[in-house]
């Protein structure tokens, strides 16, 4: 899979991109990535990427012509590389969309700064725009490392155990369970008995209903999207779980 991440502040991404799994799946060969200046596209000496809003009003808006060249580079390729702006109007980031964008063979994030970009690049250089929540950053670059790290650990053969994508928090629909290491008893606080009773069976009944127990808590909203099998109503009815699930989900 490749990356191609536009930017006017490429120094952003030197330590993030070199370190831990992105840097072990880049060495391996499992993913590329390439971060690109948009202001080495100005064609001002002065490598002006941004300008005044016309109709007046704060701040700057990126200029249409260095991002236009800075796309058109990236995609020079491969013209079928999706182009993800990075901007609070899209739909906003989950894992879903995590595990959407695996499947693609090349993506080119776009990060806007200042007021954003020039509506023409939105409407006619830009596939989709992303938004990783309901907040504004000062500028994409933050959001388009959480697109690539997301993504990047996804892809077959990054991770050291291939398990842990598929049951981890949200890929299953449910908080993840608690988890516990040595010592077995830290300051007088002992670890669950059924996790080192061997029951590979009830350690795994344990962890679902924990599992739930946690979201119910937690992210109740999950509950309503999640599709709790027979087995599993038993085995919530079993530990007096499935009342509150049931309230809470309104099932």
């Amino acid at each position: 899979m490749r990356f191609d991440i536009l930017t006017i502040f490429p120094e952003f991404f030197a330590s993030p991109l070199d370190e831990g799994i992105i840097r072990r799946a880049r060495a391996a060969g499992k993913v590329a990535i390439a971060v690109h200046d948009i202001r080495a596209y100005a064609t001002d000496r002065h490598a002006t990427t941004d300008d005044r809003p016309f109709g007046g009003g704060e701040g700057m808006v990126m200029k249409p012509e260095p991002l236009a060249a800075a796309i058109r580079a990236a995609r020079a390729e491969d013209p079928a590389a999706r182009v993800i702006y990075m901007g609070p109007h899209g739909r906003t980031y989950d894992q879903r969309m995590a595990e959407e964008l695996a499947g693609e063979s090349h993506l080119v994030l776009l990060c806007g700064r200042y007021e954003g970009i020039d509506e023409r690049i939105r409407r006619h250089f830009v596939d989709e725009e992303i938004s990783i929540g309901d907040y504004i950053l000062t500028g994409g670059e933050l959001a388009a490392m959480v697109v690539v790290d997301s993504v990047v650990r996804l892809l077959p053969g990054v991770l050291g155990c291939p398990e842990s994508a598929a049951r981890e928090t949200f890929t299953s629909g449910l908080l993840k369970h608690p988890q516990y290491t040595r010592p077995r008893v830290f300051e007088g606080m002992a670890v669950p008995e059924v996790l080192l009773s061997g029951d590979h069976r009830a350690v795994a009944e344990w962890r679902f209903v924990e599992s739930v127990r946690r979201t119910v808590r937690l992210r109740p909203d999950l509950l309503r999207r999640y599709a709790f099998s027979p087995a599993e109503i038993r085995l919530l009815q079993r530990h007096g779980v499935w009342g509150e699930v049931a309230a809470v989900a309104g099932v």
